[in-house]
């Protein structure tokens, strides 16, 4: 067993184990969504998601993909400050349902009306499925400030995981097009390149929770099944030709996770092109743990960072 993580993350590791949860790599797609969707369900039960303003499901529209999407207001603001979120699973499992209160408490700490993306996902839909929805989403919350009472100018992006993936890849796209401004963007645990290889890999890849050095491949076959894309700076956005001029970014990594290695790089790489960059490590933490609100302190931590530096980049 890990010996280097948190008591309250040994905790959960121990509860998995005892309760038998199966591998992701051993799954069916359909299966481990199925499971994801269960865990979060009694996460709910154990962990009420917190009240909001309003809650509205509503679609992205013609023109814009059509994409899914729920919006999460805390205030009458006029113009507030806004969020395009996108959840994590790979790229394959993950819903606007799992990822409920994880929108509902960043919203509330930050203040700011949350905008949840339903993207696309493999193996259905494989890459660059879920980037178009997650670009053609922002796009459409900036031009349609007005009627989403939001204000265009203070329009982040974030994810975790595989969102954090999307978060990046959209704010490239957004500067190359200039159709629209994201002023932040807030990276939790991104993945940078699905190809691997680091040396977090072979540290954290058995053991560490529901993010094994397996899982990944177990999502690339499904998100990325042709080898020639894996490259592609829309799914590795560290082989973007240039990563100037971007928004500000908070990138948020976990001490036991085979990502880690990537998200320090990212954000040693957007350093070196003149992006301000603030990261910030959570020692003892794994993957997924910015959701294991009422389990973990530092998922509450990491929300309330999340929060101080959207107000700090807004100010």
């Amino acid at each position: 067993m890990p010996d280097d993580v948190h008591p309250q993350i040994q905790a959960i590791i121990d509860r998995t184990v005892e309760l038998g949860i199966p591998k992701v790599r051993n799954l069916s797609t359909q299966a481990a969504r199925t499971l994801f969707e269960n865990m979060s369900a009694a996460r709910r039960e154990d962990y009420p998601p917190p009240d909001v303003l309003k809650v509205e499901n509503t679609s992205t529209g013609p023109g814009y993909g059509h994409v899914p999407v729920r919006i999460y207001r805390t205030s009458t603001e006029a113009q507030a400050p806004v969020i395009v979120f996108y959840h994590g699973g790979g790229h394959v499992f993950g819903s606007l349902e799992t990822h409920d209160t994880v929108a509902r408490f960043l919203a509330r700490t930050t203040g700011c009306t949350l905008v949840s993306v339903d993207y696309r996902m493999g193996p259905e839909h494989p890459f660059p499925a879920a980037v178009e929805d997650a670009y053609d989403a922002a796009h459409w919350v900036a031009n349609h400030a007005d009627a989403l009472r939001i204000d265009p100018a203070r329009l982040a992006v974030c994810g975790d995981s595989a969102g954090g993936n999307l978060a990046a890849v959209v704010a490239l796209m957004a500067r190359d097009n200039a159709a629209f401004a994201i002023s932040a963007q807030v990276l939790i645990y991104p993945v940078i390149d699905y190809r691997g290889g680091t040396p977090t890999y072979a540290r954290y890849g058995k053991g560490y929770g529901v993010l094994e050095a397996d899982t990944v491949s177990w999502f690339m076959e499904r998100y990325l099944p042709d080898p020639e894309l894996r490259g592609d700076w829309r799914a590795t956005p560290h082989t973007a030709a240039s990563h100037s001029d971007l928004p500000p970014a908070l990138i948020l990594t976990a001490e036991c996770d085979v990502l880690r290695e990537e998200g320090r790089d990212y954000a040693a790489q957007l350093k070196a092109a003149d992006v301000l960059v603030e990261h910030v490590e959570f020692r003892g933490m794994i993957h997924g743990f910015f959701g294991y609100l009422g389990l973990v302190d530092d998922a509450e931590r990491a929300h309330v960072v999340s929060a101080r530096f959207l107000e700090a980049v807004w100010k």
